[in-house]
């Protein structure tokens, strides 16, 4: 009997190692599939990670922009609602434009008829110089050769003369009178309140009345107060009071200014 059953022993031993030796490469394969599998999971999830840090980082940057124009537009509200304010003051004034326009000539002509109906009205000193810059103010407004801020700044400049002579005192020598009767006499203004006027030889002078319109005759004293506010205005003298008759009423001059 035991004859018979070593050899059977040897054969399943020898069976045994012959299929483990045929299983060999196929595990060694399987361990090498794993293995393979295991890096590409591996892989796979590194790149994940990395897209995930990825999209982190940028949600992170989107927010920090977010932040950054919160703060913008917190600092340019401010600003955007002044210029807004600004457009809209613009629009309206663009609106009435056109109505300031077709006004403008209407009120040159008032400016220009109240000029010459002050003239007209004052002492009678330089009034044709006076009368010939309102008729220049009339013509380039019918011309039409300049612009309406040449135009205007003519009407002031205007103005602005006739108010300059409320404020100084002038001397010259002119002529009164016409025809046969026109005769050369020294001129003293004082401003708007006094207007007289000397014969070259001092014996005669009158002053004027706005009152009545009219010249009236000075006394020797006066003729002698106005021969020195004639020196006065031609800086011979140094300036002092003079003792003359007023042409007319301070309260009116005051009314008229």
């Amino acid at each position: 009997m035991r004859s018979f059953r070593q050899p059977c022993l040897v054969c399943l031993l020898w069976l045994g190692l012959a299929t483990a030796a045929n299983a060999e490469p196929e595990i060694h394969e399987e361990a090498r599939q794993a293995q393979r599998s295991q890096a590409e999971l591996q892989a796979r999830i590194d790149a994940a990670d990395d897209a995930s840090r990825a999209m982190l980082e940028e949600l992170r940057e989107l927010e920090r922009a977010e932040r950054r124009l919160a703060r913008e537009n917190a600092e340019l509200a401010p600003r955007i609602e002044r210029q807004a304010e600004s457009l809209n003051r613009r629009e309206q004034a663009l609106d009435t434009l056109e109505e300031t326009r077709d006004a403008l000539p209407a009120l040159e002509a008032r400016l220009v008829d109240r000029l010459e109906q002050w003239i007209e009205s004052d002492m009678p000193f330089l009034r044709q110089e006076r009368l010939a810059r309102v008729a220049s103010l009339r013509s380039q407004s019918q011309a039409g050769e300049l612009s309406v801020a040449e135009r205007w700044e003519r009407i002031i400049e205007a103005w602005r003369a006739e108010l300059d002579y409320g404020r100084d005192v002038d001397a010259w020598r002119g002529y009164l009178g016409e025809g046969e009767s026109r005769r050369e006499v020294d001129y003293l203004r004082l401003g708007r309140v006094g207007f007289y006027y000397l014969t070259p030889d001092g014996r005669a002078g009158r002053f004027w009345q706005a009152d009545a319109g009219s010249w009236a005759a000075l006394d020797e004293a006066q003729r002698r107060e106005v021969r020195n506010g004639l020196r006065i205005a031609r800086d011979r003298r140094a300036p002092e009071l003079l003792n003359v008759p007023l042409s007319q009423p301070l309260e009116s001059v005051e009314d008229d200014t």
